[in-house]
């Protein structure tokens, strides 16, 4: 059995003058990105972390893995999730290593929205920034990814008090 969390983004910010891989995240970003993550606590417990190298996503997956208690040393960079159609993404996690029962990864749309109704059992229209999916596969190698089962989705907007 596996178990993918998988995460868009939070959202970033278009005020600065950067190229698309260096937008940081706005103050909706690194709030939805606290609350999201504050809810899992305790939840969770992935044994590697992979994000898109670009820097909304990396500040995200730091935010999760700071508030999470993980270990920074579970953190990769990979630019192969720094993909928008979701072929990449597919990729690098049929290519993770088979040790790795509990996987976290950090990307963009169309790739993560694409991803999880591929995947999932559970159709999403638009997973939002700073939303996760979890996914439990029923496999024992990452590449034999298959349909799994869609065991839970927390948004930032479901949260809202």
């Amino acid at each position: 059995m596996k178990k993918l969390i998988i995460a868009r983004h939070a959202k970033s910010s278009w005020e600065y003058d950067v190229v698309d891989h260096e937008r940081p995240l706005n103050d909706r970003g690194l709030k939805d990105a606290h609350k999201v993550s504050n809810e899992l606590k305790d939840k969770l417990n992935p044994e590697l972390v992979l994000s898109s190298d670009a820097l909304r996503a990396r500040s995200t997956a730091n935010i999760f893995i700071s508030n999470l208690n993980i270990d920074t040393d579970k953190l990769y960079l990979n630019h192969d999730l720094y993909d928008f159609s979701g072929e990449k993404l597919i990729k690098v996690i049929k290519s993770c290593n088979d040790i790795y029962k509990e996987l976290m990864i950090f990307g963009h749309n169309h790739a993560i929205t694409y991803f999880v109704n591929k995947f999932g059992d559970k159709h999403i229209d638009n997973v939002p920034t700073s939303g996760v999916v979890i996914i439990e596969f029923d496999i024992l190698n990452w590449k034999d990814l298959k349909l799994g089962k869609t065991i839970n989705t927390i948004f930032p907007r479901d949260l809202k008090h």
